[in-house]
């Protein structure tokens, strides 16, 4: 008996050394790369993370970005991109000190990383114990989450600002609870930073080949500041960032019976605030039209979000409304009693996604907008399937005209020519991680395969070869300002 006792105890502090050295090795890692900011926040991580990155790009630092959201992606200096392998499709914050060491291999200027923790104790693991971040983001606080950070909105802000550096700086764009946030950062020491959305102009955002918001890009700049980068350089970075998998985006279809159809894929704004906002900038912009039909899917983990999703159906006025997914009572109850009637369940977990699909087309008219809201996951995958194989709606009406050189299509969004890539310094590939799955060629953010074909024509046509790229970028040679910025010391409150 003793003898196991020994084992057991030999097994435990071979272990408790296992993990101080990983520690340090972890550390030793974070320490190679200078800046680093950690992107929080309810809605918009995913983009906000792309865009800091590329604003960082433009002003010619080495920028390594990893996102967490629709489609977790590890993004190289050069802008290309890789999925992240989770073994049984399960997340976990410990990939994070793989994701950082593979980071560190580039020697970067600046690291940028979404968070990925959602219990408030793990959001503030992630930061003191695995990121350590120099500059904070904190884009908005909206109601999701509720039953980890919650149950209310003050709770939630005071959860999220966990991920805030002690006497670093951190950025937000949050206006409802700024007060909150300031309390939380005078704890910390940390100086906070309130972006204003009005500050970017409808000419900058008019420059993007995807649909995102001032606010966004107003947090993107501020940090870019932060880093010395300039305001228009940074934009140049931004514009031609490759936008998130998840990114808000309107696709035109025709149906097997000659209809037309507008769908909104609004599935990544999966709370009652942001998908409204989402669905009125689309109707601002004309991408969709009256009459609208909205298809709420319902997952059994997310039945409160399933009522949120229901409650909205007056703000949206919808014409119709699809339910699919399982447990479908769990929205239909929660929508109002004068919209009851606009209800059509097509709910059920295994029922057969091309006949759902088929059944939702029937009940549209010949000329109609179709949002898709709630969660994507489950049913909403499987239609999102079945909808794709609709052919696409070349056909043109007076909305349709591209603006001369902008090669953007004001109404569906969708590139109508790829930008030239952004040049960046590049530094030498290092070698592959087993938790990065390898790619053959860059991922392009492209929807449809013609365009992924054309941006890799194009890519093919006007790239340069690595030396190349070394030798001719003026940004290959950092100007030392670059590196002038100590957030530790030069943002602590005096």
């Amino acid at each position: 008996m003793l003898f196991l006792y020994v084992i057991v105890l030999l097994c435990c502090v071979g272990l408790w050394i296992a993990g101080i050295l990983e520690q340090r090795r972890h550390f030793a890692s974070l320490e190679q790369i200078p800046t680093r900011v950690l992107v929080n926040g309810i809605r918009g991580k995913s983009s906000i993370t792309r865009l800091c990155a590329g604003a960082l790009r433009g002003g010619g630092l080495v920028t390594v970005a990893k996102t967490t959201g629709t489609a977790a992606r590890f993004i190289h200096p050069d802008a290309t991109e890789e999925p992240v392998y989770r073994k049984f499709g399960i997340s976990n914050i410990v990939e994070q000190i793989g994701i950082v060491r593979r980071a560190a291999t580039y020697r970067p200027d600046a690291l940028v990383i979404e968070c990925m923790a959602v219990m408030p104790a793990l959001q503030e693991t992630n930061q003191e114990k695995l990121i350590r971040s120099t500059i904070g983001v904190l884009c908005n606080v909206r109601e999701d989450h509720l039953e980890e950070m919650g149950p209310t909105l003050d709770d939630v802000a005071r959860s999220l600002s966990r991920s805030m550096p002690v006497g670093g700086v951190c950025v937000t764009a949050e206006k409802d609870r700024l007060h909150i946030l300031q309390e939380e950062a005078d704890k910390r020491n940390c100086r906070l930073i309130a972006v204003d959305p009005e500050s970017v102009t409808d000419a900058e955002l008019r420059g993007f080949s995807w649909f995102t918001f001032k606010e966004n890009v107003a947090i993107a700049l501020a940090v870019a500041e932060l880093l010395g980068v300039e305001r228009q350089t940074a934009m140049q970075g931004m514009w031609d960032a490759p936008p998130d998998p998840g990114v808000l985006s309107v696709e035109r279809y025709v149906t097997p019976e000659g209809k037309k159809l507008r769908f909104a894929n609004v599935f990544a704004a999966n709370d009652p605030e942001s998908t409204l906002m989402n669905v009125k900038q689309l109707e601002d912009l004309g991408a969709i039209r009256r009459p609208i039909s909205v298809v709420i899917n319902c997952r059994p983990d997310r039945v409160e979000r399933n009522g949120q999703m229901g409650a909205i159906v007056p703000d949206l006025a919808a014409e119709t409304v699809f339910l699919i997914g399982h447990p479908t009572r769990s929205a239909r109850d929660a929508i109002p009693t004068g919209f009851t009637g606009r209800v059509v369940d097509l709910g059920g977990d295994r029922r057969d996604p091309e006949e759902l699909t088929a059944a939702m087309l029937a009940e549209l008219g010949p000329a109609s907008s179709l949002v898709a809201i709630g969660n994507i996951h489950g049913q909403g995958e499987l239609f999102l399937e079945c909808l794709a194989e609709l052919p696409l709606d070349d056909s043109e009406d007076p909305f349709d005209a591209v603006p001369d050189g902008d090669g953007l299509d004001q109404e569906t969004m969708q590139i109508a020519l790829p930008r030239p890539r952004v040049s960046v310094a590049r530094p030498p590939e290092p070698e592959p991680y087993s938790w990065v799955a390898p790619l053959e060629t860059p991922t392009y953010a492209f929807r449809i395969p013609e365009q992924r074909d054309l941006a890799r024509r194009f890519a093919a046509r006007h790239g340069r070869s690595d030396d190349q790229s070394s030798a001719d970028d003026p940004h290959h040679s950092h100007d030392d300002r670059y590196h002038s910025y100590d957030p530790p010391q030069s943002t602590r409150n005096p």
